[in-house]
């Protein structure tokens, strides 16, 4: 299989995925920004985000099959009210663990990653403060990110 036919998941590779994803989840619970929205973290919370992230990126489909699926992350985010600042913040902490374990040295799989962070956090955002689902993102299921 050659590298233009890859999913992207293929080209980071499930572990490099997961630790990149450990780092970021590290760093939430540090950050006084985002550690309100995330507690003090949950012990299956990289296991799921990675699962879901590698769902997004051309992975197995766990997530979904296994986890719960979108309705899942739509309900951890419901009543966050989650704040334009820690959206960014959020972008920029999974940004720095990208770099950290050398993610973010292909230039490609960095902008990539953003992108859908970008897209993403939108989502989780609207969702945070819907308190119909009217108002709720378009985006309803567990995104295939190319």
């Amino acid at each position: 299989m050659s590298d233009e036919t890859q999913s992207l998941y293929q080209l980071i590779g499930h572990e490099r995925l997961q630790q990149t994803v450990n780092l970021f989840y590290t760093s939430v619970l540090k950050d006084p920004l985002l550690q309100p929205l995330f507690g003090d973290g949950h012990p299956t919370h990289v296991e799921h985000l990675t699962a879901f992230l590698a769902e997004v990126f051309g992975g197995p489909p766990r997530y979904t099959d296994e986890l719960g699926g979108f309705a899942t992350i739509l309900k951890a985010h419901r009543g966050l009210n989650i704040t334009d600042e820690q959206r960014a913040r959020f972008i920029e902490l999974f940004d720095l663990a990208m770099v950290r374990t050398g993610l973010g040295n292909d230039d490609t799989i960095r902008m990539t990653l953003n992108e859908y962070l970008s897209f993403g956090t939108e989502v989780a955002q609207i969702n945070s403060f819907a308190t119909t689902d009217a108002e709720l993102h378009p985006c309803q299921e567990v995104p295939r990110w190319p």
